[in-house]
């Protein structure tokens, strides 16, 4: 366990739960793990007992070991009662992937924020401007000449559509301060933005349990990007604004992450990602003495050798780095007569 992690306090040990299994985290609240085939190999799930029937949170992407370990799930896990209700927190593929086939395999709704349900249709659907199409002009301006990565990115030009097959035609709005009744406890809404468009958590006072999505991770920091669609966008200042409202939340919350395991601790673990992003900010602002493409940022962010889906963020988060600094007016930009664009300190 690395100094930050000792900080935490993981509620549940070295608990695990298998694909396909339930471990109770509350009366009525169990955790359920799902693979996934990259790097980060995993993301939990949620069941939620909702009196004549069961909440889902999150989904886990289209593939057939998911639905296989969810098909173990319906079998030895639901007491014979059916899902009333699916909700995502976000549109990211391990978390809305197979909702299309959970909400048709029972009949029931799925519930997003707006901003995330529609980013999750026009991926699905490759509409231009969130196709892997675009991704590579958007990143070509921003330094990647490199021919091995530029194959690399070309073949994610489907990506989403793979993991994210279909999306339900309607959904049901969740919206920040909306009390969600699931059984016996309301779950209230806390949006979250800088990861994906309106990432939406859910705490619960009654139990003491916020259900973070992907806003406040345990080991790793949450990926904050810039994308193509939105070029000019500043998601490190969101991000860090969003995990402050976190801060009024007791400090013996017990957390449930997408990624790694259940903990308590989340002033500690805000205060450790905010420090995380400023020395981040500075080693990149350090850098940008000279002029930087956010190319030449990536190996300064990420020292390790990075698969193609790494790659993607990690192109994304240098330039969320960069940007950031830029709007904080302590670096300038500009094109240069190769039409890539550099960042340098501001004198």
């Amino acid at each position: 366990m690395n100094p930050l992690e000792s900080q935490l306090d993981y509620a549940f040990g070295d608990t695990i739960p298998a694909p396909g299994a339930l471990h109770e985290i509350a009366p009525g609240l169990y955790w359920l793990r799902m693979g996934l085939p990259f790097a980060l190999d995993h993301i939990n799930l949620w069941l939620l007992d909702d009196d004549a029937g069961w909440t889902i949170v999150d989904c886990g992407i289209a593939d057939d070991a998911t639905r296989a370990a969810w098909e173990t799930v319906f079998a030895t896990g639901l007491a014979g009662k059916p899902v009333r209700r699916v909700i995502a927190t976000h549109c990211h593929p391990d978390h809305v992937g197979l909702s299309d086939w959970l909400c048709s395999r029972w009949d029931a709704p799925l519930w997003m924020s707006t901003g995330e349900y529609g980013f999750a249709r026009m991926m699905s659907a490759s509409l231009p401007g969130v196709d892997g199409t675009a991704m590579l002009p958007h990143f070509q301006r921003h330094g990647a000449t490199d021919e091995t990565v530029l194959e690399k990115l070309r073949g994610r030009r489907s990506y989403y559509p793979t993991l994210v097959p279909a999306v339900p035609a309607a959904y049901t709005r969740l919206q920040d301060g909306q009390t969600v009744r699931i059984g016996a406890h309301g779950w209230r809404v806390i949006t979250g933005f800088g990861h994906s468009p309106e990432h939406v958590a859910l705490y619960c006072a009654e139990l003491g349990t916020l259900i973070s999505g992907d806003m406040l991770l345990p080991r790793i920091s949450t990926n904050v990007s810039v994308f193509a669609v939105e070029p000019e966008a500043n998601p490190v200042q969101l991000y860090l604004d969003s995990i402050a409202k976190f801060r009024d939340l007791p400090e013996d919350t017990l957390v449930l992450p997408s990624h790694g395991k259940p903990f308590r601790g989340a002033h500690t673990r805000i205060r450790q990602l905010q420090d995380h992003h400023r020395e981040r900010l500075a080693e990149v602002l350090a850098a940008c003495a000279s002029p930087q493409s956010a190319a030449d940022i990536v190996p300064l962010m990420f020292k390790r050798a990075l698969d193609a889906h790494q790659l993607t963020f990690a192109m994304g988060e240098a330039l969320a780095h960069l940007h950031k600094l830029w709007f904080d007016g302590l670096l300038v930009r500009d094109a240069g007569s190769d039409g890539i664009i550099r960042f340098c300190v501001r004198h």
